[in-house]
């Protein structure tokens, strides 16, 4: 069974071996400290005793912005990414947040069917706000979704 609760220093290293696995330019530990410094809406996901995945929601006003979801490499496919955006949705409804943005790699289509499903639309473009190996970069799209109480 999946369940959630919020992320503490001591789920920092299985949250880094996570995020280290899920893509080429992964979110460094210190950004997850500062994330949880600054009281960001930090939830891990836990299966089995163990976190398999994890999120994180910046609040500011009556806006929510999705800065990081990642789930472990061996349970993707499962659903969890999405569980963990519902939880994180759920959160920022309890906040009374009416505006919810995130921005995905353009490459990225898995993640950016999933935000499709769950409500979110594109809304624009960032040009070149992903780097890539080798110098490059590529477009993020951002998405938002209107919430209602």
């Amino acid at each position: 069974m999946l369940t959630f609760r919020a992320m503490t220093e001591k789920d920092l290293p299985r949250v880094a071996v996570i995020e280290k696995a899920a893509g080429s330019h992964p979110w460094r530990t210190s950004h997850f400290i500062d994330s949880l410094k600054s009281r960001h809406c930090c939830q891990v996901a836990v299966m089995n005793n163990t976190i398999v995945g994890q999120g994180v929601m910046m609040l500011v006003a009556d806006e929510a912005h999705l800065l990081i979801l990642s789930v472990h490499g061996g349970f993707q496919g499962q659903g969890i990414g999405k569980a963990i955006l519902r939880q994180l949705t759920e959160k920022a409804q309890q906040c009374e947040v009416r505006s919810f943005f995130l921005e995905v790699r353009e490459s990225n289509t898995t993640a950016r069917q999933l935000y499709a499903n769950e409500g979110f639309n594109e809304i624009g473009r960032r040009r070149g706000y992903y780097p890539l190996s080798g110098g490059l970069s590529e477009d993020a799209i951002v998405m938002a979704m209107e919430i209602f109480p």
